[in-house]
């Protein structure tokens, strides 16, 4: 039995013909170099018994205390045949004297020891152990069965011990095989490095490239400016030869005929006629010379100061303050100059029309002169300043939150309207022209709701729509006061209502009932229905078309439809962390939109792409307003703040916070007010803001 079980483990050396030390030799070397296997047959075992467990599902639970349910620990047996973990039995039978299983009269005298089952258990719990372990475990305890047990035992079998050269072959072995490890993880190592340095060469050799061709490009605009420049001196050289020469003119013209009166009395006396045409001619040069020479010295001053005239202190003052807003915003601008740049080199080179004298403006290209107009329109204001106020709210109404502002469509009037049930209709010239601590509006109409938006008709001034917590869309009449349609199909509150600006007679209103409908002021029903899966916060029709509308959802998205087929959005535009507010065209291809999760996003309609997120303002739960011209964004913020973006830059241009002063020193809501509504005066830097208070204030962009 004994050398049949050795046979697996190393293979059978026949005792003649071979000496004792290289069959003891072979047998060690055998033994480490069948540790693997040996590992795998351990495995194997597991497995086998795992599988003759499956069948021993019964007898696993067999190894189950009754009372505790757990593996059985120093098992003992009673006199009834059932067996119990010894406290577990002990324990019960402090207290009642019967078998937990059968219910036989039971007492600590009729306990004995399990000696089968516990050897059984440990072999149970050896067992899973092993399959717990991992490949290196198993090698150890391999190695450490076959050197300690089975390569010993046979060498005693054989009359000798193992020999020091013997360990030395066997750990030489294993060395060897560390070795290799190594040199194979040393090679993976440096394979991963390698590859990590080539793509790192490849990542810097394309940003050198782009940094390059940036650079030639900067070049290259460098020298349009000065070339620009340089025409703009000559220009101004040429202007200023032509006013000196027209000055002199004039002086000449004056200096004759004095002259000429002055000989007709020196008739009279020669000597004073000699000595007072000297002394005359002297004052005309000093009269008539003064101007040229101030202009010369003008020109020189300019020569030396590189062709311009000494600033005044006011205008050096300006170009300072916006050198300050260039270098507070620079990298932002610096972005959007490369952006442009490279967005039309790339359009040039597929249209093959590259050239540089395709601008309205001789000697500058598209992209530059696009940058030129955002550096100038974004250094030209710096804040937001009051030029007029006027409380929303009255003594009958405690509630003054104005949730919308709105122009007519000639600027003219402007509209408010919110929680008070009212809509009230101002006159922009009286509110700015005539101070006064309250005005008055010229028409205020009732509504049964609290509202929450407003829409001018575009093409019949006297039209307004509104839309309200009950869900009712109303177009009203301002100047008979009374409502033209009413629409109340909506289930729930309705956010928003837009009028149509290609179409008058088309509105769009979204709700609560998760429902977009569009409204036609010549039919009492509904003409279409969006049936969407989140709440509907804000719809806007395009500028330009009367057939595309955007839509805000709760769902943090914006819905971009043809109404022609609404079966499916033509694209959603995807990026806010929460519910939409607010969406605004710019244009016919930007769209800025709003969300309570701070930021204000700027996408292109037409390549359905992102185009810039803007952040600043704070707005985490309310709506704060929303309000677009082409050129500038402008938000509330939850901190009682107005905020103004330009288009092409992420950070604020301008802001301006709602003081401390209007705000009733026994309030204790004082600092919970917010920007409620915004509206911009066409493309003017006029815009109108409220807060949460009711406070009114025109507000205009200043440098």
């Amino acid at each position: 039995m004994g050398g049949g079980s050795m046979g697996a483990l190393v293979p059978s050396v026949k005792s003649e013909g071979k000496s004792e030390a290289v069959g003891a030799s072979s047998e060690a070397v055998g033994a480490a170099s069948t540790a693997m296997v040996e590992v795998g047959k351990q495995n194997e075992e597991v497995e086998e018994e795992g599988g003759r467990g499956r069948g021993g599902g019964e007898m696993d639970k067999d190894l189950l205390c009754p009372i505790c349910m757990q593996i059985i620990k120093d098992a003992f047996l009673t006199a009834c045949g059932h067996s119990f973990c010894y406290m577990c039995i002990i324990t019960h039978l402090n207290n009642k004297n019967d078998c937990p299983c059968c219910g036989h009269y039971l007492t600590n005298n009729q306990l004995f020891p399990n000696f089968l089952l516990n050897k059984l258990l440990k072999k149970t719990t050896a067992r899973q152990i092993g399959k717990n372990a991992s490949p290196l475990e198993h090698l150890r305890q391999s190695l450490q069965h076959t050197l300690n047990v089975t390569h010993f035992m046979h060498a005693r079998r054989q009359g000798y011990e193992v020999s020091v050269k013997e360990l030395d072959s066997l750990l030489s072995l294993l060395s060897e095989k560390k070795r290799r490890m190594e040199q194979e993880e040393a090679e993976t190592n440096m394979k991963v490095l390698l590859d990590f340095l080539h793509c790192l060469r490849k990542q810097k050799v394309e940003e050198l490239t782009e940094l390059q061709t940036d650079i030639q490009y900067i070049k290259e605009d460098i020298n349009l400016v000065e070339r620009q420049r340089m025409d703009l001196y000559r220009t101004r050289e040429r202007y200023s030869v032509k006013m000196r020469m027209h000055m002199d003119d004039h002086a000449a013209a004056k200096a004759r005929p004095l002259s000429i009166d002055k000989q007709s009395s020196g008739l009279v006396s020669s000597g004073r006629t000699t000595q007072s045409g000297l002394g005359f001619g002297s004052l005309v040069n000093r009269k008539a010379d003064p101007k040229p020479q101030e202009s010369s010295q003008g020109y020189q001053k300019k020569e030396a100061m590189g062709g311009s005239d000494p600033p005044s202190v006011s205008h050096s003052g300006l170009a300072m303050a916006r050198k300050r807003r260039i270098h507070a915003q620079f990298n932002d601008l610096q972005e959007c100059y490369l952006q442009k740049r490279r967005q039309w080199v790339s359009q040039t080179r597929n249209q093959q029309e590259r050239s540089i004298y395709t601008s309205k403006r001789e000697g500058y290209h598209a992209a530059l002169e696009d940058f030129q107009s955002v550096l100038t329109t974004f250094t030209r204001y710096s804040r937001l300043r009051v030029i007029a106020e006027l409380r929303h709210g009255d003594l009958f109404h405690s509630a003054n939150i104005v949730s919308s502002i709105e122009f007519d469509r000639d600027d003219e009037l402007f509209a408010t309207a919110g929680v008070s049930r009212r809509i009230k209709v101002f006159e922009f010239a009286s509110v700015v022209n005539e101070p006064a601590d309250v005005h008055c509006p010229v028409v205020e109409m009732s509504t049964r709701s609290k509202l929450s938006c407003l829409s001018w008709n575009k093409f019949t001034k006297n039209h307004i729509a509104s839309s309200d917590y009950e869900g009712i869309v109303t177009v009203w009449d301002v100047n008979t006061r009374q409502s033209v349609m009413e629409y109340e199909e909506h289930e729930k509150r309705a956010w928003s209502v837009d009028f149509s600006r290609t179409e008058p007679s088309m509105l769009v209103s979204g709700s609560d009932d998760c429902k977009v409908k569009v409204w036609c002021t010549n039919q009492e029903a509904s003409v279409l229905n969006i049936d969407m899966k989140a709440n509907i916060c804000c719809v806007k029709y395009n500028p330009g078309s009367s057939y595309h509308v955007a839509v805000g959802s709760a769902d943090h998205q914006i819905h971009y439809y043809d109404l022609r087929n609404v079966s499916a959005p033509l694209h959603v535009f995807s990026g806010h962390r929460k519910a939409v507010s607010y969406v605004k065209f710019l244009s016919n291809n930007e769209l800025a939109s709003a969300s309570t999760d701070s930021t204000l996003r700027l996408w292109d309609v037409k390549e359905n792409v992102p185009v810039r997120t803007f952040r600043g303002h704070t707005n985490e739960k309310n709506f704060v307003g929303l309000t677009v011209n082409s050129e500038y964004i402008a938000c509330g913020s939850e901190t009682n703040e107005v905020f103004v973006y330009h288009k092409a830059i992420s950070k604020p241009a301008a802001g301006y916070k709602f003081g401390s002063s209007e705000l009733d020193d026994t309030d204790d809501d004082a600092g919970s007010y917010f920007i409620s509504a915004v509206c911009w005066k066409s493309d003017s830097p006029t815009m109108l803001t409220a807060n949460s208070q009711g406070t009114i204030k025109v507000l205009v962009l200043a440098a």
